[in-house]
């Protein structure tokens, strides 16, 4: 949970346009931060600031492959924890970093702003935040005002307050680390996208528990679609058993167990031992290391849950949607058509 209570608490807030290169768009740099006196705009920043983040609890740390201060956010962000009087020039420092980031022709110029919050609630801790935000869309309001005793119509275009482009904040906790990260990107099922994330930011997951919980989550789902497969003779539908069963445990248990999993989920030896064979294959695809038990987190369950589809598609004719007992479907082939067929057992219609 992350979470500002007091207008106060953001103490500097500037505000930079950074254009797109390849689109010969300008770099415009405010050489001061703003005035915030007025606590009405300032109620409003924190929301479209902080409101995105507030269930957020997936975190990364800042990253270089070489020495971490060798990312230049790190360095930058470092030099206004160290002293706030370094604010406005190390804003500037990231407004130019992010321009020189942007050179996909789909990436959008926008209003960059950089803040400083003197406490942020992450977690149930409190610390020091740098945010930077971006804005990229702008929308059309209608205005209604009155004017000569009549109603008058115009619009305006501005930017909606409630939703949040891109976005970072960087807590000053795990500083060793390439400090505690949380990210947000509207865009990032885009390819052009991930420049925020993977080149402006430069960041790598934090080894926590949600971190954890998705890994194993993302091992079930693949091991079971793919690998179960082709190693065992084993239908559809008791593939999307096995997926409804793991995901029933990971809902249901606080911490997870290795040996437990296997022994009441997968249950046959033969299974069990492809399951961590491929959960070492994994660990070198993926490049991370598999704890055998940690505390489960509920926010990446609920994250992950709508990748575990209880689906069995039938040609382009059915879609048959398993959420229970197995049992009562049976598969067979047709010996006159050659063509196969699945009985349902039911006792009456919903």
């Amino acid at each position: 949970m992350i979470h500002v209570s007091d207008v106060n608490d953001l103490q500097l807030l500037t505000i930079h346009k950074v254009g797109n290169q390849s689109k010969d768009e300008p770099l415009a740099l405010s050489q001061t931060p703003l005035d915030l006196t007025d606590e009405s705009i300032g109620s409003l920043l924190l929301n479209y600031f902080i409101q995105p983040f507030s269930n957020n609890a997936e975190y990364y740390h800042l990253y270089h492959s070489a020495d971490i201060n060798l990312n230049e956010i790190f360095s930058f962000a470092s030099q206004i924890f160290d002293d706030k009087i370094k604010f406005q020039e190390q804003s500037i420092n990231i407004a130019k970093h992010l321009f020189n980031h942007s050179t996909h022709p789909k990436i959008k110029g926008g209003e960059l702003y950089i803040a400083y919050f003197d406490k942020c609630l992450v977690d149930g801790e409190e610390a020091e935040a740098i945010g930077i935000f971006k804005s990229e869309n702008k929308e059309t309001y209608l205005k209604v005002y009155l004017q000569n005793e009549t109603y008058e119509l115009n619009y305006e275009d501005g930017i909606n307050i409630n939703k949040l482009d891109k976005g970072c904040l960087i807590f000053n906790i795990e500083k060793e680390e390439g400090y505690r990260v949380s990210i947000i990107d509207a865009q990032s099922k885009q390819n052009e996208a991930v420049y925020w994330k993977d080149d402006f930011l430069q960041v790598k997951r934090r080894e926590d528990n949600y971190h954890q919980t998705e890994n194993y989550l993302d091992l079930c789902r693949t091991f079971i679609n793919t690998k179960l497969s082709e190693n065992f003779e084993v239908s559809r539908a008791d593939q999307i058993d096995l997926l409804n069963k793991s995901a029933s445990y990971f809902k249901e248990k606080e911490q997870f167990d290795l040996d437990e999993f296997t022994e009441d989920i997968i249950l046959q030896p033969a299974v069990i031992e492809s399951f961590k064979e491929f959960k070492q294959q994994f660990e070198n695809n993926r490049e991370v290391t598999l704890p055998d038990s940690f505390d489960i987190s509920t926010p990446a369950v609920k994250k992950q849950a709508k990748v575990f589809k209880s689906i069995l598609k039938l040609d382009k004719n059915f879609h048959v949607y398993i959420h229970g007992n197995t049992d009562l479907i049976e598969k067979g082939t047709d010996e006159v058509s050659g063509m196969n067929y699945y009985k349902l057992f039911f006792k009456e219609e919903a």
